[in-house]
């Protein structure tokens, strides 16, 4: 009886140790992982906060607090609401708004959150801190140069002012917005003037709003009116026939080149579809691609001459021209032509119609073999249906340097080039920017003004 007393008396001490030890390494655990998604530097006067608590138990409270010059405001706050969540977000709104006793000035961001563990009888907790700069005077935006006058398709130039310097600047026409460059991309000395090109859309109504805007990390910003004079242009309505020998030389050659377009090519019907396809999603994709190629602008003017249409070419199609596709004489699409269409003869040498840097020189879906070219401040040239490509990406490009031959790759009825200029992916009507006295007026002109060369 004796040793059985003794048997269990050391099992209870052994089992209080154990739990005991279990209870002092269980507080010594990590508590849940914490991630700051925003804010990353800056608050302004209204702005997300985002952040994520991660946990292999279950989440059982978390908070954010934001504290400046002693005073901490709860910004957000979880509490276990009896279920088990392993993951719990954080959000809500930091800035001048909300917090209204906020001053510029330094401020810290401070989240905690906890964790069961030990069979839930256990809590651990973790938190994480992030230094903020608290920034809330709005940004300075001025319009300085004058006569900006723009066709609807076409582009214009402006010189703006913006203060602070660390600032984002640009024009937003509607709801697209084009980034701003600093001045000395133009030779301007003064480090708060910005130059931009903008565009207004073919298809935008041409009474659109157009203002320059100021940003800050902050989020805040300042909008000012810009001054302009739109022009309403008509563009042409084009009947375009299409056939089975089109679609047989064209789907094919565009799917073999495309891996992750799926059409049916056996049949008659499939070509038909896959041509819907191609005119319709891939277009839109290859947009997709373009607009993407923007952001590798240079920020500075790579030219200083009006660009060159292709020599001894015939206008085959305009920009903007509104095609309606028919097949067997029935409707079966309708899409814009954003280019120039320009004919020579057969294989005829393509010349970069300005300098650059070759940022493009690939298939590209219903544009087919195609180069495309950066000329800085967001402005680049499109050259498609090659049937060579003779540069490669990277490679520095003189005006009039040849960068292939023409053909009928891609979604091209025959032997030509389709020219357009993009302006931050944006295409806009090449006729502007092939004239010389443009260029004059609306660009150089206003560079000297402002005191560049």
């Amino acid at each position: 009886m004796r040793f059985l007393r003794l048997t269990l008396l050391t099992i209870v001490v052994l089992g209080l140790a154990g739990a005991g030890a279990g209870w002092y390494l269980a507080g010594r655990e990590a508590g849940p992982s914490i991630t700051i998604t925003s804010p990353d530097k800056f608050v302004g006067r209204s702005g997300p906060l985002a952040v994520a608590a991660d946990s292999p138990t279950p989440v059982v409270a978390a908070q954010a607090t934001l504290t400046q010059n002693g005073q901490s405001t709860q910004v957000a706050s979880y509490a276990g609401d009896g279920t088990a969540q392993n993951q719990v977000s954080l959000s809500g709104t930091l800035g001048k708004t909300t917090q209204p006793a906020l001053v510029n000035g330094r401020a810290t961001l401070t989240v905690t959150a906890s964790r069961q563990v030990f069979f839930g009888l256990r809590t651990v907790e973790s938190s994480v801190t992030r230094e903020l700069q608290v920034r809330l005077d709005p940004p300075r935006i001025a319009v300085t140069s004058i006569h900006h006058f723009i066709n609807l398709g076409g582009a214009e130039f402006v010189v703006l002012r913006a203060t602070p310097e660390d600032v984002e600047a640009g024009v937003r026409v509607g709801d697209t917005e084009y980034r701003a460059y600093p001045g000395s991309a133009v030779g301007l000395a003064d480090p708060a003037l910005r130059v931009a090109f903008f565009a207004l859309k073919h298809d935008q109504d041409v009474n659109v709003r157009m203002s320059a805007f100021a940003r800050d990390a902050a989020g805040n910003e300042a909008t000012t009116p810009l001054e302009h004079q739109p022009t309403k242009k008509v563009f042409l309505n084009s009947r375009i026939p299409i056939d089975q020998r089109f679609l047989d030389r064209v789907v094919p050659a565009i799917a073999s080149n495309t891996p992750d377009l799926k059409v049916d090519t056996s049949s008659p019907e499939g070509l038909l579809k896959g041509f819907l396809i191609i005119n319709g999603d891939l277009r839109k994709k290859n947009g997709e691609t373009i607009t993407a190629l923007a952001a590798k602008s240079q920020p500075k003017m790579l030219w200083t001459e009006a660009f060159a249409q292709m020599g001894n070419s015939q206008v085959e199609s305009r920009f903007a021209d509104r095609r309606t596709y028919f097949f067997e004489d029935k409707e079966i699409d309708r899409q814009v032509h954003l280019g120039f269409d320009l004919a020579s003869v057969q294989q005829a040498p393509v010349h970069a119609s300005n300098a650059g840097v070759v940022v493009f020189a690939d298939f590209l879906g219903i544009y087919g073999n195609c180069v495309i070219i950066d000329h800085g401040l967001g402005v680049q040239s499109l050259y498609a249906h090659l049937s060579s490509i003779g540069t490669k990406v990277g490679d520095s490009v003189a005006k009039g340097q040849e960068l292939g031959r023409t053909g009928a790759t891609g979604l091209a009825g025959g032997d030509h080039l389709h020219f357009t200029i993009l302006l931050q992916g944006v295409p806009v009507n090449p006729v502007e920017w092939w004239d010389q006295h443009w260029l004059q007026d609306r660009v150089i002109r206003k560079i000297k003004e402002a005191g560049g060369r």
